[in-house]
This record gives structure tokens, C-alpha cells and sequence, in this order.
């Protein structure tokens, strides 16, 4: 019985450091609220981009921690996405065309499906890149046009496409604050890959540079 004791004892300790050794870490759902300026442009593919719009976007972020330095990030945000173009259109017939100045103001609620590869924290800091698709599902479509000959039009209603599909690309960083809370800031390229037109006749692509700022609780 003197010598059962003592071997129960360290079957015990032995045990419990070894399931502290294989214990899976407790990686957690975060949630966050975000809002930051967008630079957007269009690209057309007959015709050239007049410069670049500003826009923005505001919604919830979330992140799906999977492991350690790992997470499926995701979110649900009311993004605009504003540009300005050149394009030639026909008018009454194939013969009859005309250069037409176009302003895109698109809005669309974006889901994006990123994964999130992020360092080890150093002072609080860590760093991340960001790599995924974007979901867009248009909810505002407004165009200015002119054109010389045609009258100008103004919050006209713009031919687009209900979906939008983009290459998400980002790089940023983020600082705990106290506790679970951390903020979040980075720089992110939406490349849009679908025609956003619903005109057979043209085609376009409208892409946008954003400046992430956003607060994980």
C-alpha cells in the first residue's frame, strides 16, 4: 500500500502533463465592425478609364480562427464602388456611334471568402495576408452620361449585372488593445473578373482599392 500510493501519484501528474501537452487550443470566433474609404475605377474593354472615384464601404467582419496563424475570414458590408470612363456606344444603328463620358455609382452588399494567414504577435503586433473571393450582389446602380449631340444625363439608371465577382488580395496588420479587442489596419485590392454590364454590345470590369480600418472584439 506505501509503494501503490506514491506510483498512483505519478501516473497522475504524468497524465495530467501529458494531456496538457496534447491539449487543443482553444481558437475562438471573432467579430468585428469596419469603415474605411474606397478607391474605385472602371475599366472598359473598348474604350479607356477616366481616372479614379472614391467610395466606401461599412459592415461586420468576422473571423473564423481555425488554427493558430490561420483564419477563414468573412464579413458583410454595404460597399460602393464609384468610377469614371470613356466608352463608344452605338446609336440607332451599326453605322451610328458616339464617345460617351460615363460615371459609374455602383453599391453592392459584399461577402467576401478570404483566408487570413497571419505571424506570431511581437509587442502586441501581429502582421496578416489575405487571399480570397469576393461576392457582390448589386442593391444601387445609378450612371451620369454625356456624349457630344445627346442630351447629358444625370443619376440615370445604369445597365449593370446583379453579381459581381472579384480576386481579393490585402496585407495589413493588427494591435491588441485589452483583452480580446484588437484593431485592424491593412490596404486590400478587390480585381474584379466579371462584366458588370448587362449591354451585349460592351464590356467592363470595375475594380477598387481599399484602405481597411476596422475593430475586432
Amino acid at each position: 500500500m506505501k509503494r501503490l500510493f506514491p506510483g498512483l501519484l505519478l501516473l497522475f501528474l504524468t497524465g495530467n502533463l501529458f494531456a496538457q501537452n496534447l491539449r487543443i487550443p482553444d481558437y475562438s470566433f471573432r467579430l468585428g465592425l469596419t469603415a474605411h474609404p474606397t478607391i474605385g475605377w472602371i475599366k472598359p474593354e473598348v474604350g479607356k478609364s477616366n481616372s479614379v472615384s472614391l467610395g466606401f464601404s461599412y459592415g461586420l467582419l468576422g473571423d473564423f480562427n481555425f488554427a493558430e496563424n490561420y483564419s477563414f475570414s468573412t464579413g458583410l458590408t454595404i460597399t460602393t464602388i464609384n468610377g469614371k470612363s470613356t466608352e463608344v456606344r452605338q446609336l440607332g444603328t451599326p453605322s451610328s456611334q458616339a464617345e460617351y463620358e460615363f460615371k459609374y455609382k455602383l453599391q453592392y452588399i459584399e461577402i467576401p471568402l478570404t483566408v487570413k494567414l497571419k505571424t506570431a504577435k511581437m509587442n502586441e503586433m501581429r502582421w496578416y495576408g489575405q487571399f480570397g473571393l469576393s461576392n457582390d450582389f448589386k442593391i444601387g446602380a445609378k450612371l451620369d452620361s454625356k456624349a457630344a449631340g445627346q442630351p447629358e444625363i444625370k443619376n440615370g439608371e445604369a445597365n449593370v449585372k446583379f453579381y459581381r465577382a472579384g480576386l481579393i488580395i490585402g496585407a495589413g496588420g493588427e494591435f491588441d488593445i485589452s483583452g480580446n479587442t484588437s484593431i485592424m489596419a491593412g490596404l486590400t485590392y478587390n480585381n474584379g473578373f466579371t462584366d458588370i454590364t448587362s449591354d451585349k454590345n460592351t464590356s467592363a470590369r470595375n475594380h477598387y482599392l481599399s484602405l481597411n480600418l476596422a475593430v475586432f472584439f
